[in-house]
């Protein structure tokens, strides 16, 4: 099968999953309407998910998206209760930058899931993307670090080593 297809059928199918799972569909009708968004969808932007065929087996790309889930869902739990501290502080005690971490990730996908999460996390938001030396420059409300090795630890490392076994 190609590339284009598998690609297709995987968009197809994630969009119809979200469709079912953000309606509440009481007849055939609504079924219908979000097959037909799956497919506007699929045609529109079918080929950009997948784009190169992967040695992974897909059930242990799944299982590895699973645990990215998960531990995204925990830092973002950990980042609000920093926030939150921070804000309740009377001393408030933050020293916002911008500092720059790097990535061993190489898919365009993998580094923009990188950055969202970076961005969904609380107290970090990211700024910019330089592509030629996978790096990222990030807005921290509480840096500790200005080194890059270790900023590259403390706020990539705990997505990227999942979304290593997700994408690449």
């Amino acid at each position: 099968m190609e590339i284009k297809t598998k690609s297709r059928i995987i968009v197809f199918i994630f969009a119809l999953l979200v469709w079912f799972a953000l309606t509440d569909i009481k007849d055939y009708q609504e079924a219908l309407i979000g097959i037909g968004i799956s497919l506007l969808i699929t045609f529109l932007a079918g080929q950009f998910l997948v784009t190169t065929a992967k040695s992974q087996h897909p059930v242990k790309r799944f299982l590895h998206f699973i645990i990215y889930i998960f531990r995204f869902f925990w830092e973002m739990i950990k980042a609000n209760f920093e926030v939150a501290y921070l804000v309740i502080h009377p001393m408030l005690p933050i020293k916002p930058g911008i500092v720059k971490i790097k990535t061993k990730l190489t898919k365009d996908s993998a580094i923009t899931v990188l950055a969202n999460s970076i961005t969904l996390t609380p107290g970090t938001l990211t700024v910019d993307i330089n592509e030629d030396k996978k790096e990222l420059y990030i807005h921290w409300i509480k840096v500790s670090s200005t080194d890059i090795n270790e900023t590259t630890k403390e706020i990539g490392e705990k997505f990227e080593k999942t979304l290593t076994e997700v994408f690449e």
